[in-house]
């Protein structure tokens, strides 16, 4: 294993096994990217796609080849399991071929600071208590980024470049999405907040985000469906989200650098 760049890697809601996980991205993200330490925050595997329809190529069987492949070669890797992939939450402790289920996690940076790891979708109340309406939601979503896949290639076609969303422009957009966002957001931490824990690491609203709400650090992994992002801990103990694109297409892309430490 050649030397890691960070010291731990988060990255979650993979959708392993679904038409929408962008495997090639998330292949080229593995290989360029080295850590002590890697955590899958959830929905890496995407059991409710596989229950509607069998989606397995050649390039996701590779994925989990890489990730057992990093395990063995000195990676400390822990999985901690989502709502799509619920039922491994059944295997907790449990060590598939040097990666260890946890449904949830305490992380401490180097810095000594102590984040709750967790996929999340505990503190949405849609998906604990309604999961036929999350079911339908993530239906709905799946139906943007078809249409979103057909929106990039007619601007490819036209010469436009950018990496256009309209998942993303939906969220921001929609005011009822915003409102959502922003209520989880504000559920999770003050449920957590006087647990004496520094922050809480999670995914599952596909947001990523670094962020402080009343002194308590909220940080969100994003996704490997539409914005590509994981967040990284720097051996000096920063967190810093990064946005990842091919190699070939663009360098890496980061954003959002924070001192954690020096909170």
């Amino acid at each position: 294993m050649t030397s890691p760049q960070y010291r731990t890697i988060w990255i979650s809601d993979l959708h392993i096994g679904s038409t929408q996980c962008q495997a090639d991205t998330l292949l080229d993200f593995l290989k360029h990217n080295d850590s002590e330490k890697l955590y899958l925050v959830g929905d890496i595997i995407d059991f409710w796609a596989l229950s509607k329809k069998m989606y397995w190529p050649p390039d996701h069987n590779t994925i989990i080849q890489k990730l057992l492949r990093k395990a063995r070669h000195g990676t400390q890797i822990i999985y901690i399991p989502g709502n799509h992939d619920e039922n491994i939450r059944e295997y907790d402790s449990f060590v598939f071929g040097d990666i260890v289920v946890k449904n949830s996690d305490i992380h401490t940076t180097v810095t000594g600071q102590q984040f709750l790891v967790v996929h999340g979708d505990e503190y949405d109340t849609i998906a604990r208590h309604h999961q036929w309406l999350a079911k339908i939601g993530s239906i709905g979503y799946d139906w943007l980024i078809d249409i979103n896949r057909i929106i990039r290639f007619f601007r490819r076609l036209l010469g436009v470049q950018s990496q256009f969303s309209l998942a993303a422009y939906v969220k921001f957009k929609v005011k009822n999405v915003v409102q959502f966002i922003s209520d989880y957001e504000e559920s999770i931490v003050h449920t957590l907040k006087h647990e004496k824990l520094d922050g809480v690491i999670c995914g599952h609203i596909h947001h990523a985000e670094i962020k402080q709400i009343e002194g308590f650090w909220y940080v969100n992994t994003g996704d490997f469906v539409e914005s590509c992002s994981a967040i990284v801990e720097h051996f000096d103990g920063r967190l810093e989200m990064l946005r990842w694109r091919k190699q070939e297409q663009q360098d890496q892309e980061s954003s959002l650098p924070l001192g954690l430490g020096d909170s």
